[in-house]
């Protein structure tokens, strides 16, 4: 389906693509950054319509895609791109992509999962993500270079035992997955664990960053990411 995804120019490199007929709850922001020597495709969405046709990269350049963490609606187009990284936690379960991980069988089961069919006959009982085998592992302090900027992996778990984000430390620039983002946080998957969301918080508070884009949600600046963090860590502190 030609309109499957919507796009938002973001600046000269960064464009965000989301897919505004899947269900809020899976509905994920996907990122493509233009780097000089190569470029960057942060998280990949649910996978029901193909993504790649819609990344604009000029023949020749290579765009590594990195998968936050293998949450179904972050992975869904991941097997669609050759070079492919994710989080050393579970790298070994994107070849099968098991869905205790991934919670496709969630989606299958979603009332309203899209408001709009991708295809006359498609059902959300037949979703399934193909298998999508890491080419290239990511785990804390590693860095992925495009040329012209680094990003620095942290593993920033709490949300799932995996996440990761990526870092600029010299720019400011910071894709968070759902380590943090500016909308309701999801702590109570099987895999979720509220005790290391709190950690990551404290660790944000730290963080300078000048501008975060995150799995879902609007964008957001340091202030408004102190005040995300501080917000879930007293909720999280109890009376």
């Amino acid at each position: 389906m030609p309109d499957w995804f919507s796009r938002s120019i973001v600046d000269d490199k960064t464009t965000m693509l989301t897919e505004p007929f899947v269900h809020e709850y899976v509905r994920a922001n996907i990122w493509h950054l233009r780097g000089r020597d190569a470029d960057l495709l942060v998280d990949t969405g649910m996978g029901i319509c193909p993504l790649a046709p819609e990344i604009e990269t000029p023949e020749g350049k290579p765009l590594l895609v990195v998968a936050t963490h293998i949450h179904l609606d972050h992975v869904g187009s991941l097997h669609e791109f050759p070079l492919r990284a994710g989080p050393r936690m579970s790298a070994a379960q994107f070849e099968s992509m098991d869905e205790a991980a991934t919670y496709a069988y969630m989606f299958r089961d979603l009332e309203g999962a899209v408001s709009k069919l991708p295809e006359h006959g498609w059902k959300a009982a037949d979703y399934k993500i193909p298998s999508a085998p890491l080419t290239h592992i990511l785990g804390e302090g590693d860095l992925v270079d495009l040329g012209d900027r680094q990003f620095r992996v942290l593993h920033l778990p709490g949300h799932s035992p995996d996440s990761i984000a990526l870092f600029d430390e010299t720019d400011g620039l910071f894709f968070s997955g759902d380590a943090i983002y500016d909308d309701r946080l999801i702590d109570d998957l099987p895999d979720s664990d509220q005790a290391a969301y709190v950690s990551t918080m404290q660790r944000l508070l730290d963080l300078p960053i000048r501008i975060g884009h995150g799995g879902h949600g609007p964008s957001f600046d340091g202030k408004r990411m102190r005040e995300i963090a501080s917000a879930y860590i007293r909720r999280r502190a109890g009376p």
